[in-house]
């Protein structure tokens, strides 16, 4: 995963026949931080593990692009002001949600990945290019 917002880039292993990586584990919650306020809160093992399940069935090279990992209360409520496409109670906000994209596949390349996990929610958002994964109930939305 890279972010475009800090320039930060995350390659790593976090997990090992059943068993996480504790060290590598908090990278990945400091990583998906809030990077307006710096606010960090643990992400969801399950999203981590969409996430990457999905990029496995991607069959890419290409890391993901991490738009928004957990966002702070009011980080959320700033977004929500500017777009009635933020829920006022985002998995965001739980560390249990992700917004990402791919250069080399398209969001409903993307979407379909996830989907097929059949492990939470799946939001495609094709006019901004990003694709929505949580670890929330199995539903899907968007375009």
């Amino acid at each position: 995963m890279y972010s475009p917002r800090t320039g930060e880039k995350l390659d790593m292993i976090y997990w090992i026949e059943g068993d996480y990586i504790k060290d590598a584990v908090q990278e990945i919650h400091w990583f998906m931080r809030d990077w307006r306020t710096n606010d960090v809160k643990g992400i969801d093992l399950r999203t981590i593990d969409i996430m990457a399940a999905s990029h496995n069935l991607l069959d890419v090279s290409e890391p993901y692009m991490l738009l928004s990992g957990y966002r702070s209360p009011k980080t959320n409520a700033m977004l929500r002001a500017r777009s009635s496409g933020v829920a006022k109670n985002s998995l965001h906000l739980k560390g249990q949600a992700a917004d990402l994209r791919l250069a080399s596949r398209s969001v409903n390349q993307m979407a379909r990945a996830a989907a097929s996990c059949r492990a939470g929610g799946v939001g495609r958002y094709s006019g901004s290019n990003f694709v929505h994964m949580d670890c929330g109930p199995v539903r899907s939305w968007g375009r």
